[in-house]
């Protein structure tokens, strides 16, 4: 719901004082343990007692081809091998990175002076929203840019300019953004490698681009409808020359919500040409691309088994809790784990399109699941923002920070932090956390939002373990951009965080020390990509930065 200037105001300065006071005689973090069973990686993922889904209310159906069934085979099954590297070359080619959701790094870096320096800039622009007024400007949540080393082969066959197909080593920044154009830039310089692909719709989630080093796509998904009136829908272009392979997702008549949105960064399995997108739509989408390409670069596709899952629950509405997923989902094995806006945590076999359990993380869920294999068991990291949980005047609460046994469902721990949301910008958690390696392997890392002041925020390494602090960095500005981790050639660890009012830290992993930062002019929602030594974001200023660790 919209509120005038001055009752945020009001509301901003109230909230303030009471947080002020708050402090005094009430905790604002907590942590809870719970006992459960171990589980091995080869256990196969089930509900228990309390991972039941009938617990949260949740039914689903399917749709096969235009077709309502009651159940479903793949006839190719899928697998996400844990042993296998997501992306064939060296690339960062989805939110994150992988089907994991690991980290939006890659390489090393050799960092000594330990400093920041902008490199370069380029400007980006806006478009009118589709609803109210104003417009979508610059790259917002979660907008990470991709970063792609093609083959050489492929590379020949592109739309990329002479200068910088004769450029050796070429990584190509692969960036969709709120003006509605994608957007391809030389890592090192920023300059333009090929003509921007103009949509006409909103990107804010992160785009993709296909793990095969033979299979030039991009798939993108639009936050909103276009000014002209067009649907927001997911979509497919050739990286060829640019021209559109197919789309879906607008105005799906097996839809339950009425809002269409497609934030969830796509994934696809190589093995069988299959297409995996989560929409907040309240439909799971899977599809066989029968994508090839020619002896000439050429990408053809013609989508078929079409696959949907809808589902609801007995919380959800078109007011509250709502249907649909916003955040990207995790692949491993046959299994996807997906978050939605209405508190709930899924399983499901994408072999079978069955529901396997359903956990409630009790609010809205912006930041993206991340799957870690620790002692053999996997687990699940994931935050929510504070949405429905806020209590309804000052609109304060107890965000948490879940980890949760990938198998079963059940918790192993939950910290919670007192927040705050005014007039709808979200406190809590909006980021995808760090999951520590080399030096901080034992960490996890995730920005606090509106804690413990309204403006503020905290950055918090945890412990995978038990869910203990290991150090907490006090931030003046909130963050929902969600941090990157880099490394250098020993393992030491150092997160790369951005804040609302343009600031980029970096920070040493290992106790949160903050070593240098610079300001990007504007608010960052994005999340940043980092390839070696060099970090790429976007703005809400309309400006893609690349910036050198040094």
């Amino acid at each position: 719901m919209k509120t005038g200037r001055f009752q945020r105001l009001f509301m901003l300065v109230l909230d303030s004082i009471v947080l002020f006071f708050l402090r005094a005689f009430k905790k604002f973090t907590t942590l809870e343990t719970f006992s459960h069973e171990g589980a091995d990686s080869d256990a196969v993922p089930h509900m228990t007692d309390n991972s039941d889904p009938k617990k949260l209310g949740i039914e689903y159906e399917l749709e096969v081809d235009g077709k309502q069934t009651d159940s479903y085979s793949r006839p190719e099954p899928i697998y996400f091998d844990p042993g296998e590297k997501y992306a064939e070359t060296d690339s960062i080619v989805t939110f994150r990175g992988d089907n994991l959701r690991t980290d939006a790094s890659f390489g090393t870096c050799s960092i000594k002076e330990k400093k920041l320096e902008i490199v370069w800039e380029v400007p980006t622009g806006r478009l009118k929203k589709h609803y109210g007024k104003g417009y979508w400007t610059g790259s917002g949540w979660t907008g990470q840019p991709l970063i792609v080393k093609w083959d050489d082969e492929i590379k020949s066959k592109l739309n990329i300019s002479p200068d910088k197909m004769a450029k050796q080593d070429l990584k190509e920044i692969v960036y969709s953004t709120m003006d509605g154009c994608v957007y391809f830039l030389d890592l090192d310089d920023g300059s333009a490698t090929r003509e921007k692909i103009k949509v006409g719709l909103p990107f804010k989630g992160a785009g993709a681009v296909d793990p095969r080093r033979d299979r030039p796509i991009v798939f993108l998904g639009a936050g909103d409808g276009g000014p002209d009136g067009a649907p927001a829908r997911a979509l497919a272009y050739s990286l060829k020359d640019g021209s559109k392979l197919f789309e879906f997702g607008a105005e799906d008549p097996f839809k339950q919500r009425v809002f269409t949105g497609f934030d969830s960064s796509h994934i696809v399995h190589k093995g069988t040409d299959t297409l995996i997108e989560p929409g907040e739509n309240g439909i799971l989408y899977t599809m066989k691309m029968n994508s090839s390409v020619d002896a000439d670069g050429n990408v053809t596709c013609n989508p078929s088994d079409v696959v949907k899952l809808r589902y609801r629950s007995n919380r959800s509405s078109e007011e509250s809790y709502w249907l649909g997923m916003e955040d990207s989902a995790v692949l491993w094995k046959n299994y996807i784990y997906i978050a939605d806006n209405g508190g709930n945590l899924l399983c499901i076999d994408l072999n079978t399109m069955k529901l396997i359990w359903a956990q409630d993380v009790a609010d809205d869920t912006n930041g993206s699941p991340v799957l870690s294999v620790e002692d053999g068991v996997p687990y699940i990291y994931i935050a929510t923002s504070l949405h429905w949980t806020a209590s309804n005047r000052l609109r304060l609460g107890y965000v948490p920070v879940f980890k949760i046994n990938a198998i079963s469902g059940e918790y192993v721990w939950i910290r919670k932090y007192l927040c705050n949301t005014v007039a709808g910008i979200s406190g809590g958690v909006q980021a995808t956390c760090v999951l520590g390696r080399g030096d901080i392997s034992d960490l996890v890392i995730f920005p606090i939002a509106r804690t413990p002041s309204v403006k503020g925020g905290k950055l918090v390494a945890m412990s995978k373990k038990d869910g203990s602090e290991k150090w907490v960095l006090r931030q003046k500005h909130y963050a929902w951009s969600s941090p990157v981790a880099v490394y250098d050639e020993e393992g030491h660890a150092y997160i790369i965080q951005c804040d609302s009012v343009g600031d980029m830290m970096l920070v040493k992993g290992s106790t949160g020390e903050v070593l240098d930062c610079v300001n990007l002019g504007a608010n960052i929602e994005a999340s940043p990509a980092v390839y070696g030594d060099m970090v790429v974001v976007g703005t809400r200023g309309q400006k893609i930065c690349g910036v050198r660790i040094k």
